[in-house]
């Protein structure tokens, strides 16, 4: 059902000096993953730190025919040994490449233009 359909913000604070890995690891691993476990990104955005730019945010949107599939979606793929690879070899040089994740569900307004 269309009024179903969901969307997901997530916001990673990158670790220290981190930023740039934090996206690399999503450009060259984790999007592909991304779209065979059915997680349909609506775009990215990075947010550096004004003081030190090599860490900040990274924040992106997901779109979800309904929250049971985000669901499903997320634990497929927390559950895939290759993304499990990816995170922990780039990992290796610096340690973890986030100290914070955020999530929020939220639902179109019957008014907004993506719905």
């Amino acid at each position: 059902m269309a009024d179903d359909r969901i969307f997901e913000l997530r916001t990673y604070r990158s670790s220290p000096g981190n930023l740039e890995a934090l996206s690399n690891r999503f450009k060259d691993h984790t999007i592909g993953l991304f779209a065979e476990h059915g997680i349909s990104v609506t775009g990215f955005w990075v947010a550096p730190d004004e003081d030190d730019p090599t860490t900040g945010g990274l924040v992106y949107i997901c779109d979800f025919p309904s929250r049971e599939a985000a669901t499903a979606s997320w634990a497929n793929f927390q559950a895939d040994e290759r993304w499990k690879a990816a995170r922990a070899a780039s990992e290796v040089p610096n340690g973890p490449l986030t100290s914070s994740v955020e999530s929020r569900f939220m639902s179109p307004t019957e008014y907004s233009p993506i719905r």
